[in-house]
């Protein structure tokens, strides 16, 4: 059998040096992947093994609930919805002090929950809001931030596509569990970005809240927003009740979001195909990691790579506080070069047989992980979602990273609230009879 340290070399090394010289991520993982089978095998096993691997990867039905909320979010961009979840949070802000930035964060976590992406949400909302927060007199880098560090709360409330994944790299996760334990999480994450909005805004009086709106016009806009909020509870209501899959109910997201569009007037016939194309090149980007991140998870069980490194974790402490941190540490700095899907997939297995030695519910430790990853999707220097979310705001990096360095303060103290606090996580699966 060849050496394990020989096999993690190329796969560790292969990986860092193709992501340093810009290959895309899916690359930098199948190559030394498939570099390993060929030394494990001869070329012919090797390759068929390969390719046997990338099918069974992809092929899965609950795999299917991934391209269908994605597609269900491009239709929900292009359908007006955004704007009515927006006005939405505008009334719900109320008198808060600098209710533009305030109103960004809870519409970042409304929109979450439609979405499940935090790329899609710093573009929607943030596009949205940005013209009107530079009017207003806003440091456009401050609400850049705001708009940046509140977009990976969709990552956590359901549907969230990152959970899918770890469902599905954990051996089958209960998704209605790990969706009804993303929740306090989710909105937690949102309160954590509106307390340090709130404190940003107590040095700045000019920007100050208004007045309450009047009962008729938040009645009003609330019924506006009804129907696109009714998404939540017809399909996130449906999967969690067990009414139908998550695949079943991803299907009806898209249906409930396609007529809500066509019945809003705000899509038609003609830009179908459009948002078809959208939706298929976002779908086969995280399909193609899912299956070539299979065949390295072939060559790691293979080379026993998870079961060394238990050991050596085992072995060099035995406090579950300190496996944990260092779990955690790893995460978050694998995380910023790494997309999620990939982080998921690569170390779930790893982490997750270590994590439930200790005793860790493998719901608790999906929600740790998609926590985890969600603050490095907004860490400099290789964050999509911060350089969404400059973009849209159009203002440079740097005066955004700094006033994005509060915010991730704030959010990795409650990253340890929700690692070392489970019942956070895990009280509403228990509640519904989940766990």
């Amino acid at each position: 059998m060849i050496d394990p340290g020989l096999i993690g070399a190329i796969l560790i090394g292969g990986l860092v040096i193709l992501l340093a010289v810009g290959a895309p991520v899916s690359i930098s993982i199948a190559l030394p992947s498939a570099v390993c089978m060929l030394l494990i095998s001869d070329f012919d096993r090797g390759a068929i093994t390969s390719a046997q691997q990338m099918v069974r990867g992809a092929n899965s039905f609950a795999l299917l609930a991934i391209p269908f909320f994605v597609l269900a979010g491009v239709i929900m961009n292009n359908g007006g919805i955004a704007e009515r979840l927006i006005n939405l949070a505008r009334v719900l802000v109320g008198r808060m002090p600098a209710p533009l930035v305030q109103t960004n964060v809870i519409a970042n976590a409304i929109f979450g929950t439609v979405s499940g992406s935090a790329v899609a949400s710093a573009a929607a909302v943030g596009s949205t809001m940005a013209p009107v927060q530079r009017r207003e007199g806003y440091d456009p880098a401050f609400a850049a931030a705001a708009n940046v560090a509140s977009a990976p709360s969709g990552m956590l409330i359901p549907p969230s596509n990152t959970l899918i994944v770890y469902s599905l790299a954990a051996g089958g996760t209960s998704v209605g569990a790990l969706f009804l334990a993303g929740y306090v999480p989710g909105f937690l994450w949102a309160l954590a970005c509106a307390v340090v909005v709130f404190l940003y805004a107590r040095k700045h009086p000019e920007l100050k809240g208004k007045p309450w709106p009047a009962p008729s016009v938040f009645l009003t806009t609330f019924l506006k927003a009804l129907p696109s909020l009714g998404l939540i509870v017809v399909a996130i209501g449906g999967i969690v009740a067990g009414f139908f899959t998550p695949t079943e109910g991803s299907a009806i997201a898209v249906l409930y979001a396609l007529a809500l569009s066509f019945a809003y007037r705000t899509i038609s016939v003609r830009d179908l195909p459009r948002i078809l194309l959208e939706a298929c090149r976002t779908s086969s980007i995280v399909i193609f990691l899912i299956a070539v991140s299979t065949i390295m998870g072939f060559v790691m069980t293979y080379a026993r790579l998870p079961q060394l490194m238990a050991d050596a974790l085992f072995g060099w402490t035995d406090s579950k506080v300190v496996v944990l941190l260092i779990m955690m540490l790893l995460l978050l700095i694998i995380g910023i070069p790494l997309d999620p899907t990939p982080a998921i997939l690569i170390f779930t297995p790893i982490f997750l047989p270590i994590a439930v030695s200790y005793g860790i519910d493998p719901v608790h430790f999906g929600i740790m992980m998609v926590f985890n990853l969600s603050i490095a999707v907004i860490s400099p220097p290789s964050a999509p979602v911060l350089f969404v979310g400059a973009q849209v705001a159009k203002v440079r990096l740097e005066p955004v990273i700094k006033h994005l360095l509060p915010f991730m303060a704030v959010l990795i103290v409650l990253l340890f609230v929700i690692v070392f606090v489970p019942e956070i996580s895990l009280w509403l699966p228990q509640l519904a009879g989940l766990l």
